[in-house]
């Protein structure tokens, strides 16, 4: 080959690279956040023409759980590139040469460290937009629970006086007509409806963090094996199976023992409640240095988008009408929120929703 013939040909591989290079800035420009198989299949195909071999060179992209490859691998012959998102190495791309006899250009591997670092820029980008929409929702989402906390307060503490008076009254009234079948029987009615309504303005006023705590040092430890025992009879009776895992025997953790119960009931009754027969409950406690963290799992039929949005808000509930208030889960969040920490809920991969507290200790 003369010298014009070589510059020729060198000059048709560049255009090849720049024009690769450009495809793949339009791909990733046009390129769908939620699809990023297709993005990168199209990367691969255009990376495979821009080689000097295209009909001999297969490409392979990789990147968390993703894999695409132009074709078959058939040698061991390849260049290689990482692929960075936020500085860390989260996948790479491979262009292998399935002819022993023949070379990759010099050219070739700035060419895919190029493309390497488009991708990883780009998957910064997707990544930094989700964090903020993310962030957003769930600021959105505190601001929404704040709000309904502050009136979920006024109601409790306007009914709480009220309540207390006609329970107060009507155990009077009891005791001056004890003789009076009839009228004793429709006071007791009285009593016990408004001793279930003042239990649920207590709940109320769990949720907006009105109601007084008693916060101590405690190996948190025994607290869930004796909360635990005591639902022992429930889980038998609806015939749901659990199991009990603690990370370290002694656990200590500043919180109100009380509440602490409450929680655990509230969250495992839950669990229960949505078990199929013959589901199985796990309940995990773990800690790092900071933190102690409650898990409850599942085998239920998990939430709706719904759901996830409105679990902990009062009176949200998916049972049917007369199976529940829908404060157990406000009632949790509100709790764990007075301790300073915080509860997520998510649906599990197979089946099921997992509900995690995290207490700061």
């Amino acid at each position: 080959m003369d010298s014009m013939s070589t510059i020729e040909a060198a000059l048709k591989e560049r255009i090849k690279e720049l024009t690769c290079l450009y495809e793949v800035s339009s791909i990733l420009v046009d390129a769908d956040p939620k699809e990023h198989i297709k993005t990168f299949t199209a990367i691969a195909q255009s990376i495979k023409v821009g080689f000097q071999y295209p009909e001999d060179t297969e490409v392979v992209i990789e990147q968390g759980s993703i894999h695409v490859a132009t074709g078959t691998i058939l040698t061991d012959k390849f260049l290689s590139t990482k692929i960075k998102v936020f500085d860390a190495v989260e996948g790479f791309i491979k262009v292998y040469l399935n002819k022993e006899s023949l070379d990759f250009l010099p050219e070739e591997q700035p060419l895919i460290d190029n493309i390497g670092i488009k991708i990883g820029d780009y998957l910064d980008r997707v990544a930094s937009k989700q964090n903020a929409a993310r962030l957003r929702q769930q600021m959105e989402h505190a601001d929404r629970l704040a709000i309904i906390g502050e009136l979920t307060a006024g109601i409790a503490h306007e009914l709480n006086t009220p309540l207390a008076n006609i329970l107060g009254f009507a155990e009077l009234l009891k005791e001056d007509l004890e003789e009076n079948f009839s009228v004793a029987a429709d006071l007791d009615k009285i009593i016990k409806n408004a001793i279930f309504s003042r239990e649920v303005v207590k709940k109320l006023m769990f949720f907006s963090r009105a109601m007084p705590q008693e916060k101590t040092l405690v190996n948190i430890v025994p607290q869930v094996r004796e909360a635990m025992n005591l639902l022992d009879a429930t889980f038998r009776k609806e015939n749901v199976r659990y199991t009990v895992t603690i990370a370290d025997e002694e656990m200590l953790l500043e919180v109100d023992t009380v509440q602490l119960t409450q929680i655990l009931f509230n969250l495992t009754i839950n669990a229960i409640y949505f078990s199929p027969p013959d589901g199985l409950v796990q309940i995990k406690v773990n800690q790092d240095a900071e933190t102690i963290y409650l898990e409850i799992i599942d085998e239920g039929p998990g939430l709706s988008d719904e759901g996830l949005e409105k679990v902990f808000q009062p009176f949200f509930t998916t049972k049917p009408t007369g199976s529940g208030a829908g404060l157990g889960l406000s009632v949790v969040h509100g709790i764990v929120t007075s301790h300073n920490g915080s509860i997520s809920a998510k649906n599990n991969e197979d089946k099921g929703a997992t509900f995690k507290v995290s207490l700061p200790k």
